[in-house]
């Protein structure tokens, strides 16, 4: 965020992530990539600097801070140095708001304080194989037996997947009511019937375990619905807006670390005789990119400040995580072609924000869904 956004609080706050990134996340991430996910200890370490269920309740192991610029914060600066293993905000970003606004209090102090440590790492299984901006298609059962749900199915695609230890499981508790009919569900690792399938390999965010999940005849405690039986889909629309911005963040930071890196390239990088910055063409590419990014910018710091006050609309955080991402993608590929070469190898850090970068325009609702959600509002519909 812009430093006009912040007080001395946040600044102080933003220090300390980024000497927790440069000690705890950094020096391992390597090494994270080939295994394909990361050490629980970087979870536990982050629970001890407090970056887990900031917006938790004390009482609940939280830090009661009811101001999203530190959530902002947190995102940026991991997304800034490309730091896209750890997935804290799978937890705070998508568990965390859920329960908070459904779970009863004997399901927060349950399951708060762990998340908090970073002894339970979240996860949120909505995709199916057949079944991804199109929810009202799921096909994951729980259907009811006395006091339990017997759930079968598959998830597939999801975050923290291999590592998860609770996991918000958008289910069909009546499959015959459609939409109507589904609810969620927060399944626990242990449970019987509970399997994860491989860990799926993708063109990029290598540190950060995505996988599978299967259940079969798994028996989940009733207590464990979250909220009402019935409301699933209409709680998922609840928290879409704050993913969709989460997704925004991302996508304008990597472009701006990316450019950053380009700008200097530019001026080391020399070809016959001078710096390839030097060229006019290259430097109306840096113009052109720098502008797009500052408006990105711009407008991205509006829609936190609207989610700090609590008024960030669906279609603003729509139009967020279209426009930003769609931004983004076209200034990282520019990016790497103004490092020639050297930008399709992953030594250099072009490669690796482009590649990590290229599933946000899929996730949290594809681009095609976001305008379709924009230009419905614009109808009236």
């Amino acid at each position: 965020m812009q430093d006009q956004f912040l007080t001395d609080e946040h600044k102080m706050f933003r220090d300390a992530v980024r000497e927790f990134i440069k000690r705890d996340v950094m020096p391992h991430h390597e090494q994270w990539e080939k295994d394909g996910l990361v050490s629980r200890d970087v979870w536990l370490k982050a629970g001890e600097n407090g970056f887990l269920c900031m917006d938790v309740e004390e009482k609940y192991g939280g830090m009661g801070i009811d101001d999203y610029r530190f959530a902002a914060i947190l995102m940026e600066e991991m997304a800034y140095q490309g730091a896209h293993g750890p997935g804290f905000a799978i937890t705070n970003e998508l568990v965390v708001p859920y329960l908070k606004a459904f779970a009863t209090e004997e399901q927060k102090a349950r399951w708060f304080p762990k998340l908090a440590t970073g002894e339970a790492i979240g996860a949120l299984a909505m995709t199916e194989p057949n079944a991804g901006s199109d929810l009202q298609a799921a096909q994951t059962t729980a259907i009811r037996d006395g006091d339990h749900y017997i759930v079968n199915g598959q998830k597939t695609f999801i975050s923290n997947g291999i590592m998860s230890d609770i996991i918000i499981t958008y289910v069909k508790t009546d499959p015959s009511q459609g939409a109507k009919g589904t609810s969620l569900l927060v399944l626990e690792s242990g449970m019987e019937g509970l399997e994860r399938g491989r860990n799926l390999e993708k063109i990029g965010l290598h540190a950060q375990d995505t996988a599978e999940l299967y259940f079969k005849d798994v028996k989940v405690p009733v207590e464990n619905l979250l909220g009402e039986e019935g409301k699933g889909f209409l709680y998922l629309m609840h928290n879409l807006p704050q993913e969709r911005l989460s997704v925004a963040i991302g996508s304008v930071v990597q472009a701006e670390s990316a450019l950053e890196h380009t700008i200097r390239y530019c001026k080391e990088r020399s070809a016959f005789g001078r710096p390839i910055g030097s060229f006019q063409h290259n430097r109306i590419k840096l113009a052109e990119m720098a502008t797009e990014l500052r408006v990105a910018r711009v407008f991205l710091d509006n829609c936190i400040m609207l989610q700090v006050d609590q008024k960030l609309s669906a279609e603003e955080a729509a139009m967020a995580k279209w426009w930003c991402s769609e931004v983004a993608h076209k200034i990282l590929d520019q990016c790497v072609q103004l490092h020639g070469g050297y930008g399709y190898m992953l030594e250099y850090p072009v490669a690796k924000f482009y590649l990590d970068h290229r599933v946000n325009p899929i996730y949290a609702g594809t681009n095609e869904i976001m305008k379709e959600i924009i230009g419905r509002r614009q109808l009236g519909f």
